[in-house]
């Protein structure tokens, strides 16, 4: 029974939002919170204050997705503005006309390097809108987006869900690098298969298979570094394999490398050549936001350390609600909500927002010749378009807080101990699932990597497997789950101002997670 109602939210989510009458995610996932909320005070019997601390706390780390898509419908509404956005789709059918190689610059090798540097969900918050210019479909490229932002996340924002995903579970250095080295061979099978079916929503069939030879040329450019490097390092394989994946890529469109002839692909559009100041103005803000993300996520570097500095702060007693104190970095914080153990930080110049989104913004103005009449109609249209995705995250991010509330009694621990006991041997093939349900749930594969790791780690050691695997193949599930994560979906549609499409774009993600999932599966027996 425990069991059956831990999962009746889960079911209940996707069953309303792939319905043929789907609801909009800013009215189901309220109603799955609330459920959730219901289930752990009468049926798990959590402390009651303990819960209401929690539904603050989750409604508060609320903040930190809405921020981030705050910061991407900015930049996206400048860069349209400007009419830099258009500047870069002609430059880029000017590299190459072909679709293909236009989607795998676009879609697959840019994203692939942002990932690298900044996780968060800024990969597709940054390439959709730029695929959108080029005359793409907003559903076709939110979905390729959405599935092709799996493969390089577990070495996502600097190897964040690496060094700091599994900090909950005691790991060698030579452990973590055993898991760094699994997650990426199992993804790079996995990347041999992915972005050929995200490249059928948005292409035909026969435009694949005419330009198969570049597409996979594109692929292992960005997938073979990330391979090699993980055997020797963690934080870095996504951010230098998509570096030399997207130099490589669009080198190859150029001189029309494994590409079809212009004549074979009836859609080819010829480009009008763009000048060299108009390109450099139009790239300047993608230029400056790459190097503001690298710069602030490399820890050799002191910039990750100054933005992330707690002292000296300024604390407030704000009596039964807590202890609220704010840093010199910005870094907010709310200890003992309601006298419990709940406590919420957000790290405000780290969290990329403000900087480098908000910023770069601002930079951008005179650059792009913009007046601040502009910039408050950006603003405007922003915040509209945030309404009904801020309830939505709030909604799921008390929901994900409240499943993982209870410790041994948490729902996310039973559903896991369920699995593990019905499958046993079996684990293997469906540990990733339990590392998808978190990213499904949290949008983040750190999260996911946080809440699971623990449960992969003790179901490992009591079925006798060994447990860098199993901690891989938690890795590689969350990894995938971020194709099907709600936030994610939600983030995607409100940077493309699409309006109750969340649910369409979940079952059609849902193809591409499934194949994924046979193979980290069948992967984990083999690990195994």
């Amino acid at each position: 029974m425990d069991f059956v109602l831990a999962i009746l939210p889960i079911s209940f989510l996707i069953f309303v939002m792939t319905k043929k009458d789907a609801w909009p995610s800013h009215v189901s996932l309220p109603c799955a919170a609330t459920l959730v909320y219901l289930l752990a005070l009468v049926h798990f019997r959590l402390d009651p204050n303990l819960v209401n601390a929690t539904v603050v706390n989750g409604a508060l780390s609320a903040v930190t997705p809405i921020s981030i898509i705050l910061g991407a419908i900015l930049l996206s509404q400048t860069m349209r503005r400007s009419g830099a956005e258009r500047t870069i789709g002609e430059w880029l059918r000017e590299v190459s006309a072909n679709p293909v190689a236009q989607l795998m610059i676009v879609g697959w090798a840019f994203p692939y390097m942002i990932e690298g540097a900044s996780g968060f969900g800024t990969p597709a918050a940054i390439a959709a809108p730029l695929l959108v210019g080029l005359g793409f479909d907003p559903v076709r490229v939110s979905i390729l987006t959405l599935t092709v932002n799996s493969v390089p996340t577990t070495f996502g924002a600097v190897g964040t869900p690496m060094w700091f995903g599994f900090s909950q579970v005691p790991l060698s250095a030579s452990e973590i690098l055993s898991i760094s080295w699994n997650s990426a061979l199992v993804h790079s099978v996995a990347a041999l298969l992915v972005p050929v079916i995200a490249l059928r929503f948005v292409v035909r069939w026969a435009q694949i298979r005419q330009n198969i030879v570049y597409i996979y040329l594109s692929v292992l450019s960005c997938v073979l570094p990330t391979l090699f490097l993980s055997r020797f390092n963690y934080e870095f394989p996504s951010l230098i394999g998509g570096a030399v994946g997207l130099s490589l890529s669009v080198l190859m469109a150029k001189y029309h490398v494994g590409l079809a002839q212009p004549d074979a692909d009836p859609e080819v559009e010829i480009g009008r050549p763009v000048k060299r100041h108009e390109r450099v103005r139009a790239f300047a803000p993608y230029l400056m936001l790459i190097a503001i993300l690298i710069v602030t996520r490399v820890p050799l570097l002191p910039f990750r350390a100054w933005l992330n500095a707690e002292s000296p702060s300024l604390a407030l007693d704000l009596g039964s609600l807590g202890r609220f104190s704010m840093s010199i970095a910005l870094v907010l914080k709310l200890d003992s909500i309601f006298g419990t153990s709940s406590a919420w930080s957000y790290n405000a110049l780290f969290v990329p927002a403000l900087i480098p989104f908000v910023l770069v913004v601002l930079l951008s103005l005179p650059l792009q010749r913009l007046d601040l009449r502009t910039l408050k109609t950006v603003t405007v249209e922003t915040l509209r378009r945030l309404r009904a995705p801020s309830v939505t995250l709030v909604a799921a991010l008390i929901m994900v807080q409240l499943m993982t509330l209870g410790d041994d009694r948490a729902q996310t621990a039973i559903i896991g101990r369920t699995f593990a006991t019905v499958t046993g041997n079996g684990w293997p093939f469906f540990a990733p699932v339990l590392g998808a349900v978190g990213a499904f749930f949290a949008g983040s594969t750190t999260l996911s990597n946080l809440t699971f790791a623990g449960i992969q780690d003790s179901i490992a050691q009591t079925l006798g497997f060994n447990r860098t695997s199993i901690l891989a193949l938690q890795s590689i599930g969350a990894a995938m789950g971020n194709m099907i994560a709600i936030s994610n979906i939600v983030a995607v549609c409100s940077i493309l101002g699409l309006v109750n499409r969340d649910g369409y774009i979940l079952k059609r993600t849902l193809i591409p997670f499934a194949v994924y999932g046979l193979i980290a599966g069948a992967a984990g027996l083999f690990l195994t």
